[in-house]
């Protein structure tokens, strides 16, 4: 893993992307001393003489040599001098705007052997053909803030039965990159190869100035032969640019390795040196947006001579504060789900004592404009199908994967003592009655999260014609929750259908109680999440007394265990019955479209509550014969640590 930092930011680079498009990270201001990268693992550290974090990269790990970078903005060509303003427009046009154009870049290779407080610069050395190309391959790497910005525009490339069941005509190796060259032409970049006879042709054009002139599809539309690569988008990781023309789609190719293979070609070799369809679609994006920017030049004009200074209300500027719990986070687009969950946790003395030890010394001197947290959410939404994308999120659903994520870690180092999130965590109490023979049944369940219903109670609407809501009052959520509600039971004590009253009281209290509002309902059999105020108690004190629960009491008899109640049922997708929930739908509703559907995907089993949600046997409790055979294990997903029990009885 490659890493740099300049000024305030962080940027992560994957070994893969190292022959990737330059994407220099960008700073506020970058430092005079510049960046060194270590030439061992890659790690990046500032050379501030008070914080010099490459000085202790270096002093930690015992690493010796690293290539400092340091970059100058050149003199802007719009620019007669200093101060004079932007020269004016005269031309309405479109061009890529790229780092290399903006900045001239400086790079020497260092050994902090020899120089272990500053490291000792080897501009001889620098030049040696092997050192050089390590640096050229560093200047190149894709940015981490490149790479979520691609992630953001690609879409689920999957296989098709063209790709699976390809046929292939051993023609013989293909000439090597940079000599090959179009079939019906002379152009050499922007390639494509046919996967079944090896026959190379142009792409069409391309936005970027690439050139092309169809000779791939013409290929195709004379051979129908369906599946071909892009030759400069192959990587040693088997990953490239596939299109089936029968599909008319971008593909994925499980076996691309062997199918180049026939044509001479090693993955294991290859460099990647054109961009993606994705990259090119994302530039495409970002120029026609500029392309809109461009057409008022008059209010460019006066863009460019306005001072875009943070001034308060009465025109004056703000002055810059820094210190604990000063410092913002920039949103990355569509992260301020994740930002308002850090800061809010990260506000609480348990996170305080086990992540601020270390960053205390940053706050006695250095100010910084808000942090751009790349790097963790990449770390954090790894793996996960949603909050590893760039859109819009739930901040319930990740605050549940933050703190899981949290205890797992935990759980690998042993340092579980040391658990900041404990200060969620409580017990809720489920109490079920028997209205036949009131014999009674108690269970606890450890939550993080009290999902409270909001009550929906139109006011009347606004001048646009949009719905307001009348205020509702945070006691009144929670009475609802801790209510009495009735339902159809087995009883296994009557052994028959009886009417039972269930209530959830609070077993144990948390430190810190979060509040989830299910404000969703279903407007026009479609969930909507309804802009409905709740008013906090007077004095932002709210009295949990009245909700505890008392277990089981004195002349109260326990109901037996029922063998087909929820012992049999399978543990439930946590993130799935998180997102159910918080539609408004009972659990009992959840727990029966989960099971129906896979006990995995959350949008399946809302489909299917929407076709069974006039079931007359709906908002029965789940009912399993003993002799029927549980879900199969690739039908179960476990939820997060186990967390989850079975709320329904």
């Amino acid at each position: 893993m490659l890493t740099w930092t300049w000024g305030s930011y962080s940027h992560v680079l994957p070994p893969s992307r190292r022959f990737g498009a330059t994407q220099p990270p960008k700073a506020v201001a970058d430092q005079p001393l510049g960046i060194d990268v270590c030439l061992s693992c890659f790690n990046g550290g500032c050379l501030d003489s008070e914080r010099s974090h490459m000085r202790l990269h270096v002093a930690k790990s015992g690493h010796t040599f690293t290539v400092n970078i340091r970059r100058k903005l050149k003199p802007s060509a719009n620019r007669a001098g200093e101060d004079e303003p932007p020269a004016k427009m005269s031309k309405l046009m479109i061009v890529e705007e790229r780092e290399e154009d903006k900045y001239e870049f400086k790079t020497v290779l260092k050994c902090w052997k020899c120089n272990p407080e500053k490291g000792l610069e080897l501009p001889e050395l620098s030049e040696d053909p092997r050192v050089k190309k390590l640096i050229t391959d560093v200047m190149q790497s894709m940015s981490s803030a490149r790479q979520s910005e691609v992630k953001s525009w690609e879409e689920e490339i999957t296989a098709c039965e063209h790709t699976l069941t390809l046929e292939q005509f051993a023609t013989g190796p293909i000439e090597a990159s940079g000599l090959a060259h179009c079939s019906k032409c002379d152009l050499k970049e922007n390639l494509w190869l046919c996967l079944t006879c090896g026959s190379l042709g142009c792409g069409r054009q391309q936005f970027g100035g690439l050139g092309g002139n169809g000779h791939g599809l013409q290929h195709y539309e004379e051979s129908h032969h369906p599946v071909s690569v892009k030759l400069g988008t192959i990587t040693p990781e088997g990953d490239a640019d596939i299109y089936c023309y029968l599909c008319n789609d971008s593909r994925l190719d499980p076996e691309l390795a062997s199918h180049l293979a026939v044509f001479g070609i090693n993955v294991q070799t290859q460099t990647k040196t054109e961009k993606s369809i994705t990259e090119l679609a994302s530039h495409l994006t970002q120029f026609s947006c500029s392309f809109y920017f461009y057409i008022s030049m008059q209010q460019i004009e006066q863009n460019l001579k306005f001072d875009f200074s943070l001034t308060g209300e009465d025109g004056k500027a703000l002055e810059p504060v820094f210190g604990p719990g000063l410092t913002g986070l920039a949103n990355l687009g569509n992260s301020c789900y994740m930002a308002s969950v850090l800061q809010t946790t990260f506000a609480l003395p348990s996170f305080q004592e086990i992540y601020f030890p270390t960053a205390k010394e940053h706050w006695a001197s250095f100010f910084q404009e808000g942090i751009r947290p790349i790097m963790f959410k990449r770390l954090i939404g790894k793996g996960h199908e949603e909050f590893s994308t760039m859109r819009q999120q739930d901040s319930e659903e990740f605050f549940t994967h933050f703190i899981s994520s949290i205890r797992r870690q935990l759980q690998k180092t042993g340092k579980t003592t040391h658990d900041p999130t404990a200060v969620f965590q409580f017990g809720m109490e489920q109490r079920l009655q028997c209205n036949d023979c009131q014999k009674v049944r108690y269970r606890v369940d450890s939550m993080d999260v009290a999902s409270v219903p909001v009550p929906k109670r139109e006011k009347g609407t606004d001048a646009d014609g949009k719905t307001i809501f009348e205020e509702i009052k945070l006691k009144e959520c929670l009475d609802i929750l801790t209510g009495v509600e009735a339902l159809e039971y087995t009883c296994p004590s009557c052994h028959k259908q009886v009417i039972a009253r269930k209530q959830t009281r609070f077993a144990t209290f948390p430190q810190v109680l979060v509040v989830h509002a299910k404000k969703f309902q279903l407007v026009n059999w479609v969930p909507t999440k309804l802009d409905i105020p709740i008013v906090l108690p007077e004095g932002d004190v709210l009295q949990l007394d009245g909700y505890i629960g008392h277990g089981l009491q004195p002349g109260e008899t326990e109901l037996p265990e029922d063998k087909d109640a929820s012992s049999d049922l399978p543990e439930f997708n946590a993130e799935a019955m998180a997102q159910l929930e918080a539609m408004g739908f009972p659990t009992v509703r959840c727990q029966k479209a989960l099971l129906a559907t896979g006990n995995n995907d959350a949008n399946a089993a809302m489909e299917w509550l929407f076709q069974h949600m006039e079931d007359p046997d709906i908002d029965a409790p789940i009912q399993l014969s003993s002799k029927s055979p549980e879900p199969s294990a690739e039908q179960i997903v476990a939820g997060a640590d186990g967390a989850f029990t079975w709320l329904g009885c």
